[in-house]
Order: C-alpha cells, then sequence, then structure tokens
C-alpha cells in the first residue's frame, strides 16, 4: 500500500478538518449521515471497515454503495479509474521508530499518514462478481437497538426516574425518560446510545480522559466527550439500522463545531478516534476490523503508567463526584 507523507504531521490533520469544515459550512453534519442502505465504508479487496474518521469522510460523500479500493487494487483486478475522476483520502496511524538522545533507547512515535481510494462506481471493469449484494434489512430497527443494549460488556444500569437523559459518572448509571414520552421509538434509542457511548469512559471501562477530566460545559474536554457521544450514537444508530435525519434550522450548533475545529486542527480526528474505541467497546468488537495500516492501540509503557495516574487522580477528584454528562 503506497501512502502520503509530508514533513508536518498537521498537514494531514488540515486535510481531514477542512473537508468536515467544508461540510458544515453547507449546513451537513457528516456524523449525521446514515450509511444503512450504502452500507459502512470498507475496502473491496480485504473487506475490513475503514475506522475513525474515515468511516466519517467516506460516507459523507454519498455514493450508493460504500467499497473503495486503491488505485493498485483496481490495476490488479484488471480494472481502470473512469477519466475525470477524483480519489478520497483514508488516513492511518504509522509508527515510527526512533532513538532517545538521552536514553539511548529506542521509542515509537505515532506519525499521521494518509493513502488514497476510489469509490467502486469511479471504476470500470471491476468484475461483477467481486462487488457484494447490497444486503436488506429484513429486520425491525427497534429489536437491533435492544440486541446492541443487550450485547454491551459492563453495562451501567439503566433507569427511569427523571425526564432527562444523563449519564452520571459517580454513580455509573444511565437515566432516561420513559421511551412512551418520546415522539418515537428512534428518538429514545438515539438518546440512549448518546448516553451509552458517555459511559464508556468510565475509568473501569475505556478510562476516557475526556470524560473523567472535564470541568465543565465550557472546557475543552466537554466539548471533545460531546462529539465522541454524538459520533458514536450516529454510527449505532446506523447500525441498528435507524435512519439519522440531518440537523436543520440549527445554526448555534453547526457553529459550535465550527469554531472547534479552525481552533484546532487535531480535533475531529481525535474525537472520531475515541467515538471508533467506544462504539468497538459497546458492540464488543475486539479490533478484528482494525484500519489497515494502523496501529493506534498500541500502547508504550510510558502510557500504561499514564492512564494509572488518570485512575489514582480520579480517585480523589472531588469535582467527579457532582458531575453528569446531559444530552
Amino acid at each position: 500500500m503506497q501512502y502520503q507523507s509530508s514533513n508536518k504531521i498537521d498537514d494531514v490533520y488540515s486535510i481531514v478538518t477542512n473537508r468536515i469544515i467544508e461540510q458544515l459550512e453547507k449546513g451537513v453534519v457528516p456524523w449525521h449521515q446514515t450509511w444503512t442502505e450504502a452500507g459502512i465504508p470498507r475496502n473491496l479487496i480485504s473487506g475490513k471497515h475503514y475506522r475513525g474518521i474515515n468511516v466519517w469522510l467516506l460516507s459523507s460523500l454519498n455514493y450508493e454503495q460504500n467499497y473503495y479500493l486503491t488505485f493498485k487494487q483496481a490495476q490488479d483486478l484488471g480494472a481502470k479509474i473512469k477519466k475525470g475522476e477524483k480519489s478520497h483520502e483514508v488516513i492511518f496511524w504509522k509508527w515510527l521508530e526512533k532513538q532517545n538522545e538521552e536514553t539511548k533507547e529506542k521509542e515509537k512515535i505515532p506519525m499521521l499518514r494518509y493513502y488514497r481510494v476510489f469509490n467502486v462506481s469511479q471504476c470500470e471493469g471491476i468484475p461483477e462478481e467481486k462487488i457484494p449484494k447490497q444486503e436488506l434489512r429484513l429486520n425491525n430497527p427497534i429489536e437491533t437497538c435492544e440486541k446492541v443494549i443487550n450485547e454491551m460488556p459492563s453495562i451501567p444500569k439503566i433507569q427511569h426516574k427523571e425526564q432527562q437523559a444523563y449519564y452520571n459518572r459517580v454513580g455509573d448509571y444511565i437515566n432516561m425518560p420513559k421511551i412512551e414520552t418520546f415522539d418515537k421509538s428512534e428518538d429514545y434509542y438515539g438518546a440512549l446510545f448518546h448516553e451509552l457511548v458517555h459511559s464508556t469512559g468510565h475509568g473501569e471501562r475505556l478510562n476516557r480522559k475526556d470524560l473523567l477530566e472535564s470541568q465543565g460545559m465550557r472546557s475543552e474536554k466537554y466539548a471533545i466527550e460531546e462529539l465522541t457521544a454524538e459520533m458514536g450514537a450516529s454510527y449505532l444508530k446506523s447500525h441498528a439500522g435507524i435512519p439519522i435525519e440531518q440537523l436543520e434550522n440549527n445554526a448555534a450548533y453547526i457553529q459550535s463545531w465550527l469554531e472547534h475545529l479552525k481552533n484546532d486542527k487535531k480535533f475531529i480526528v481525535y474525537a472520531s478516534s475515541q467515538a471508533q474505541k467506544a462504539t468497538d467497546y459497546i458492540l464488543n468488537i475486539r479490533n478484528e476490523e482494525r484500519e489497515i495500516g494502523t496501529n493506534e492501540n498500541e500502547l508504550t509503557k510510558e502510557r500504561v503508567e499514564q492512564i494509572k495516574g488518570i485512575r489514582e487522580k480520579n480517585k480523589s477528584n472531588e469535582i467527579f463526584e457532582k458531575c453528569a454528562f446531559i444530552l
């Protein structure tokens, strides 16, 4: 697989961020796009799903089928790219070894890279039998929602005592309004999925610092955690077959994401990575469908010690005792 490199890692972040900003400025929220009919984006040859920010970048292109392949993969099939078609970026982490000048020990440094792919509709000459037939969903979307909930490992307690949807990180429970109070059952599950994603950040699950170290609604970690929950819930809704409505007449909501993205180029890439890990946890996916060439889940010894330190800090954090994450 060939990939593009750059002397500045920020260049890759900029590519991704600018793509998302372009969508938001058109009034479209990419993580509210549904891929129920087109399928979750995946590589045609390996069959593996793309992960993290690639899910949103590729699914928002609105192709009829979300199968992609590289230029070389198309060539190997005896196919070619249609004249005038442009490729699309897929990003991944590559670990580089570097010797520490002080300790002389080798260290692994993550570098963001990208390579280019084409949708199958941009190609001609792909053997018909190589493109899978689209699967028609015959199951009840609500049943699929219950399946997602029931199969989540170490699921927090779900109660229905208040007319408010939130996750309480101290008590490790989710409160939801009763399902009959929602306009549609799908709205209930969408709100519940949002809170389930929040719950994955608990110290005994993924130990996500953006949940555990948030200092209120104006903090950066709160904004990242909310975007993580938004993207994760969108993924779960599409996984369960629930159509996702695009936001309309919600300029303030869209403007808030634009401000964060323009101020921090790494914001969207980081949040999408956290959303992917959260949905993997909820769906009990053990990384058997990892992105081609990625090693983002490998932990250095320093990172392991850092996680231990965060856990100890959370145990004594008084603010932690009074916080809940509300939809």
